[in-house]
């Protein structure tokens, strides 16, 4: 097992999932995640608490020396943790898979630890960002006359914006897939109707066929 951050296959960045925690509002964290091979890399997230967080993409394929995005989404919380400290972790699971894999081909043991497999782990801490604390410290600044108070205020507010934006794009996704799904079925459904239709004429014409065969004069 490798140490934070990256492994002999895969960098990432940050090291570290930290979070700016509100009670009743999503927060998210994005890790990006390089392939630092010249061959075809498969990664798997897992972490200890899978429903406090929404990750996409979960599992996926990286092509050599390419590069993608990671989010990681803090559902809503109803309250805060205690002192807030998060005992909370991920681990990102990462393999050699064969040229021009697709993330639907991957087999359900690719992440299986075996003798004849170089399978490398990654483990990522979690922490939480309080708005209130971050918000003291600002003011406390100002007072003081330092000039990072009005610098932390608007990161504040990026991180806020942010969020907002995650919070609708995750809500986006969750509607794209209902569609998604929706017209897998109907799909399946438009198919069924053909294939019962294509089989009711084949049997009119065999019936018709055999019809004419009897009819006939021997």
């Amino acid at each position: 097992m490798s140490g934070v951050g990256e492994n002999q296959l895969i960098s990432i960045v940050p090291d570290e999932l930290k979070f700016l925690f509100e009670l009743e509002k999503q927060s998210y964290c994005d890790l990006k995640v390089a392939n630092k091979t010249e061959d075809y890399v498969a990664f798997k997230v897992k972490t200890t608490s899978p429903k406090k967080y929404f990750v996409r993409p979960n599992t996926g394929v990286i092509q050599p020396w390419d590069s993608c995005i990671i989010r990681v989404t803090l559902q809503a919380q109803r309250e805060y943790p205690p002192d807030m400290q998060c005992k909370d972790k991920f681990l990102l699971q990462s393999t050699l898979v064969p040229p021009h894999t697709d993330v639907d081909d991957l087999p359900q043991d690719t992440f299986t630890k075996d003798s004849g497999k170089t399978l490398t782990e990654c483990k990522l801490k979690v922490s939480y960002i309080s708005s209130s604390t971050t918000q003291r410290s600002s003011e406390s600044g100002a007072t003081n006359g330092d000039g990072n108070g009005s610098e932390t205020i608007s990161t504040i507010q990026r991180l806020k914006e942010e969020r907002d934006a995650a919070v609708k794009q995750t809500q986006q996704l969750q509607h794209e897939l209902e569609m998604v799904k929706k017209r897998r079925m109907n799909s399946g459904n438009g198919l069924s109707l053909k294939l019962a239709a294509l089989v009711g004429l084949i049997g009119l014409i065999i019936g018709f066929i055999l019809k004419l065969t009897l009819a006939s004069p021997t």
